[in-house]
């Protein structure tokens, strides 16, 4: 290897290019700039105000961030519904007085004081939402009225009970504690708002009235289509919002003990500035409980340290009216030029050199022929995208589709079909049981094992997750090819964790390791991963031993052997090197050998882009997907192989038109049937010198009882 290649590959090896684009797809990258900025302002303040980081000034604004800080998630979920509240800061008001008038006046029970006050707040964000969600006015027009509404209705009742509120003081020492109590130190108040704030960060992010909302707001027409209750979410969230603003209050109100004619005045402008400094989106769909609290600690720091720094209120309010427009400025560019970065830097090439690549015109063993010309062609029009195929002891023949259904033709002619299982995402890899059941990766949703009447049950669809990953990578994103040891795990791969289903071809431009082999264990019911930097591995064979499995590295043109029992376990070597094409699915052959498909054929052009990431890197930035270099996947061939690994057959469709693309194939009672994710039809041909009785079942798990 020459010196440039040496310390082209080093470079590669050492520097991670790619975190910058994994960064990018993070959620929580919105707030990095909101935290820079609110370190930089604690920063300067600090110097600024003497003893601005006192136990005391720490306190006061741990009471406020309390109560701000749950309007400001308020507004978040309403934002999130794609709508806007700006009534917030009379619904505070009035939740106030309501909070003020059952404990100062009416003297009740706390507990009644605090139904009281949500049940206030609940029948305001009711109003707002009956009105934004089901009669379908617009969200700032609405607002804006029943912001004057609630209001004029403060404006008459308080001057009315002002003094009785201030002649009396509540004796309930829960009251007290709510406004000045402290734990360890920590205002009690704030300890309930970090309690709320948890809860309501779980409900948007892991459970489903969030992903609602979030789908609502992102796209609300694609929501409705979905089958999610438009209407009811947006109302839900309204009323959501006015629950909190009231709970807000009501710390509010135990902290002051009074209010005021400018209660909550211009309070919806601090609030809607502290929301979208946290980075959350006005255009809806996008944002986080963590960013508004952010944006209100920011907003609030900012607030009282103008106004220790004796600068005046119409000033105050200038500097955040500037802020305001500055964050909704950069929220627009954010938005509209996010995706636009991402695409150019995401995809992210490494140096892959592969060796020369076989002369397949030369090799009598790889020379193309016609043996697929003959082909039978099953199925035709009648699936989509049978990326592998099995077949039971009877002889019946499945596939799945990427309309996500798992087909099953009828032994013998396999004329007529039916569909076995609806699984939903397109199954790829299938293997059956020592019971019957057969076992599927399905891309985009992890593996999946169906029974003899079709019932679909989840194996798993997550594992480990690595301790220095940016991508989850829990989770199963591309499910390829698996197969089944004696003592009943599961071995199977994962081609790539850094793209879905619809871009794995993608990967190949990057010709790094992405991808991994695990292992589900159906005693434990866990999954594990066993290897990691896999360059796109794929098929799946466990061989006769019983210790050891092959699988394939496609982009690497290899054939790996992996020991996962006896006393070779964890070492990996290579057992077929430098194929003249892509290796997809690896299947077992009646002959004690191996078959494997290739999905397409190497070409030198594609050869040399492997060695040039630099090339490949300014491609994806300078031109269009569709006019990327991609491999050479539109015409493959299946090879058979020794258990030694010395290829011996080659079996080709010499006019490209039946079955141009393999990616799979079996060998059943001396048939072959050929299966490609890119065909709609299955293939079967006659095998010359095949053992006409041996089936795949019958090697796996012995003769049927």
């Amino acid at each position: 290897m020459a010196v440039s290649d040496m310390l082209l590959r080093l470079r590669y090896r050492i520097v991670p290019d790619r975190l910058f684009g994994e960064l990018l797809t993070k959620s929580w990258i919105d707030n990095v700039i909101p935290v820079l900025v609110l370190a930089v302002t604690v920063l300067v303040m600090t110097v600024l105000i003497p003893g601005y980081l006192s136990t005391g000034n720490m306190a006061d604004l741990g009471r406020q961030v309390a109560e701000f800080g749950l309007i400001a998630i308020a507004l978040t979920i309403v934002i999130l519904s794609g709508g806007i509240d700006l009534s917030v800061g009379s619904v505070f008001a009035l939740t106030v007085l309501t909070a003020l008038v059952c404990m100062n006046v009416l003297g009740v029970p706390i507990g009644v004081a605090l139904a009281a006050t949500l049940g206030v707040g609940l029948v305001c964000g009711l109003l707002n939402g009956v009105l934004v969600g089901y009669l379908r006015l617009r969200a700032f027009i609405t607002t804006l009225v029943t912001l004057v509404i609630f209001r004029a209705i403060y404006d008459i009742v308080f001057p009315k009970l002002a003094s009785a509120i201030v002649a009396s003081m509540p004796s309930s020492f829960l009251w007290d504690y709510i406004g000045f109590g402290n734990v360890v130190g920590i205002p009690i108040s704030f300890l309930i708002f970090v309690a709320i704030a948890l809860v309501v960060h779980i409900v948007l992010s892991r459970m489903r009235p969030g992903w609602r909302l979030r789908a609502v707001g992102g796209a609300r027409r694609s929501a409705f289509n979905a089958g999610i209750n438009v209407k009811l979410t947006v109302c839900m969230a309204y009323a959501a919002s006015g629950v909190l603003t009231a709970m807000a209050a009501f710390l509010f109100s135990a902290r002051l003990g009074s209010t005021g004619a400018d209660t909550g005045i211009g309070l919806e402008i601090v609030i809607l500035t502290a929301v979208v400094l946290g980075g959350v989106s006005l255009g809806g769909g996008r944002g986080s409980v963590g960013g508004a609290i952010i944006g209100t600690v920011l907003v609030l720091i900012l607030s009282n340290s103008l106004i220790r720094m004796a600068v005046p209120g119409s000033l105050n309010q200038l500097i955040l009216g500037v802020v305001l427009v500055a964050a909704v400025l950069f929220d627009v560019k954010w938005v509209k030029n996010r995706g636009k970065i991402l695409s150019k830097v995401y995809v992210s090439p490494t140096y892959l050199a592969l060796k020369e690549r076989p002369r397949v015109a030369e090799d009598p063993v790889l020379a193309v022929n016609d043996r697929l010309g003959d082909a039978q062609q099953i199925g035709v029009g009648a699936v989509e995208g049978p990326e592998d195929v099995i077949l039971d002891r009877d002889g019946n023949l499945y596939t799945g589709t990427r309309h996500g259904n798992i087909v099953r033709f009828f032994a013998p002619d396999y004329n007529t079909h039916e569909i076995f299982a609806r699984v939903g995402g397109h199954p790829l890899g299938l293997a059956f049981t020592r019971d019957g059941d057969l076992v599927t990766c399905v891309g985009g949703m992890g593996v999946y094992r169906v029974t003899p009447d079709g019932t679909v049950h989840k194996v798993t669809d997550e594992t480990n997750r690595s301790a220095l990953s940016i991508i989850d990578d829990s989770r199963l994103r591309l499910p390829d090819d698996l197969d089944i040891a004696p003592d009943g795990r599961i071995f199977f791969s994962e081609a790539t964790i850094r793209y879905e289903m619809s871009e794995w071809a993608v990967d190949a431009l990057e010709g790094r390791g992405n991808g991994r082999l695990l292992c589900f264990d159906p005693k434990t019911g866990t999954t594990r991963t066993l290897l990691r930097g896999l360059v796109f591995p794929n098929g799946i064979t466990v061989c006769r031993d019983g210790q050891s499995l092959l699988f394939a590295e496609t982009w690497a043109c290899r054939i790996m052997r992996y020991w996962f029992d006896g006393p070779n376990k964890g070492k990996r070597e290579t057992f077929v090197d430098n194929l003249p094409g892509y290796p997809d699915n690896v299947n077992r052959a009646s002959n004690g050998g191996y078959w494997v498909a290739l999905l397409g054929m190497r070409t030198k052009t594609f050869d040399l882009a492997m060695r040039k990431p630099g090339f490949r890197r300014r491609m994806a930035k300078r031109i269009a997907a569709d006019e990327w270099l991609f491999p050479n996947i539109n015409r493959g061939c299946v090879i058979r192989m020794t258990a030694d690994g010395t290829i011996t057959d080659s079996y080709w469709d010499a006019d490209g038109e039946k079955h141009p693309s393999i990616t799979s194939m079996r060998e059943h009672k001396g048939y072959l049937f050929l299966g490609g994710v890119s065909n709609n039809r299955i293939g079967r041909v006659r095998i010359a010198d095949a053992d006409p009785d041996w089936t795949a079942p019958d090697d796996y798990w012995g003769d049927a009882e």
